[in-house]
């Protein structure tokens, strides 16, 4: 248990996850490092699914809470795609390490309304499990060095439990050092 949340197997309950969420862990490896079942879901008040007042309520430490968000960029007519998935004591660097990952001239936060279309997961949920395909995840180092991290479930009523590790093993995941910059003050 991490804070005061109630924890079980995700795969255990759909209920709490978005679709591509659950497909995704129906299909994760048996032979993975990481267990399915270490991956864990947490049912919260949706209205507090915001890190800061999720951290609060439910005693997080916002060092051990990971943000997902998705980043665009465009190249030659065509937009290109990334999750970015840092500690929520850091930022992500989306117009540096992010923006040149892409090879795009400027990158910046995807549209809302493209996020959650894409993703089939809704704003303020967004999760590196299960996203397209086609997307890059970015994960930062930091992240994969934390024994527990909390991230979105692709819903804003519950969060997921997993070992930092397993974001690093996620399909189409890279981990990157330095991706994140310390948030100051």
């Amino acid at each position: 248990m991490i804070g005061t949340l109630k924890t079980e197997p995700a795969r255990t309950r759909a209920d709490l996850l978005a679709p591509p969420v659950t497909a995704a862990l129906a299909q994760w490896p048996a032979d993975a490092p990481v267990d399915v079942d270490d991956v864990l879901v947490a049912p919260i008040d949706a209205t507090l699914a915001d890190t800061a007042a999720f951290c609060e309520a439910y005693e997080v430490g916002l060092d051990v809470s990971a943000n997902c968000v998705v980043v665009a960029g465009k190249r030659e007519g065509t937009v290109r795609y990334a999750a970015c998935v840092v500690l929520a004591t850091t930022r992500a660097d989306v117009n540096g390490v992010v923006r040149r990952h892409l090879n795009v001239r400027k990158a910046s936060f995807a549209p809302m309304d493209d996020a959650v279309e894409l993703s089939g997961m809704e704003y303020g949920g967004i999760t590196p499990i299960g996203l397209p395909g086609s997307w890059p995840i970015l994960v930062d180092s930091r992240v994969v060095e934390m024994p527990y991290v909390i991230v979105g479930s692709g819903v804003r009523r519950s969060k997921i439990a997993l070992p930092g590790s397993a974001l690093g093993l996620l399909p189409g995941a890279e981990v990157v050092d330095g991706l994140a910059r310390p948030v100051v003050g």
